[in-house]
């Protein structure tokens, strides 16, 4: 399991929500759990746009809203 943003690098990179390889995916979003601040939240451009729930694998949080 990824737990530093920086070793997101070195694994293919997939979206949290739909699971769909996003590696050199123009749109998506890389940033850590606004909760603990451990995890790194990788979201695709679809899933943004259509306000997909994530989750962190950490502490559970949930978002967005």
């Amino acid at each position: 399991m990824v737990k530093k943003l920086e070793d997101v690098a070195t694994v293919p990179l997939t979206c949290g929500a739909c699971k769909k390889r996003i590696t050199n995916v123009k749109g998506t979003a890389k940033f850590m759990c606004p909760s603990c601040g451990k995890y790194p939240i990788i979201r695709c451009k679809h899933c943004r746009e259509i306000v997909a729930k994530y989750k962190c694998p950490g502490c559970g949080f949930e978002g967005p809203n």
